[in-house]
């Protein structure tokens, strides 16, 4: 489905595999209206907010309001290690754990697994066995097929052959979707603005 993605900048973490290292301070300053204006340009009516970590920027929550006041459908990348319950209700949040491989599991904000809803999807990003079964605990302990709309489980690319974790999802019979970063598949891995 085409969507509009929104790219903010500045992250306060350093995961071990990020691919999006020009999200930390590239970028050029623009006002709400700017944004919203350039956004709605598009006509699609899904839009996503990502970044580095769109709640470190004071105005994304209103921005976040604003794009689903003109009626689009909002979705909020987060990492999960800032609150999220000041988020717009009607904006769908794919919260991220991170996992052991990350280097940043020490920052989750685990509460923000009570303010799930079944609008929502915790991502997991996973790059070795030890991962997964860190990730495989933390779906089935807090039952968060239950809790929210969609759990992802989505391979670093280049690190992991995905069809490892296919196959222990598979023989663990794991409520999850699989996630692949399509754009890796179809341009080149590095390619920008896809």
């Amino acid at each position: 489905m085409p969507c509009v993605f929104v790219r903010l900048t500045f992250c306060d973490l350093r995961c071990t595999y990020c691919d999006t290292e020009y999200a930390f301070y590239e970028g050029k300053k623009q006002s709400l209206g700017e944004i919203v204006q350039a956004v709605l340009a598009y006509d699609c009516p899904l839009v996503e907010i990502t970044g580095g970590e769109p709640l470190l920027q004071k105005n994304v929550l209103p921005l976040m309001t604003l794009l689903a006041d003109a009626g689009r459908t909002v979705l909020l990348e987060t990492s999960g290690t800032h609150d999220i319950s000041a988020v717009d209700p009607r904006v769908h949040r794919i919260m991220d754990l991170k996992t052991p491989g990350s280097g940043e599991v020490e920052r989750n904000l685990y509460s923000n697994i009570e303010r799930l809803t079944p609008r929502d999807e915790v991502k997991f990003v996973i790059g070795s066995r030890e991962d997964y079964e860190w990730s495989r605990a933390w779906v089935c302990e807090h039952r968060l097929a239950e809790r929210c709309r969609a759990v992802l489980f989505s391979p670093i690319f280049g690190r992991i052959d995905p069809r490892e974790i296919v196959e222990w999802v598979l023989a663990d019979k794991l409520p999850v979707r699989f996630q692949l970063q399509m754009h890796k598949f179809i341009w080149t891995p590095t390619q920008r603005g896809v």
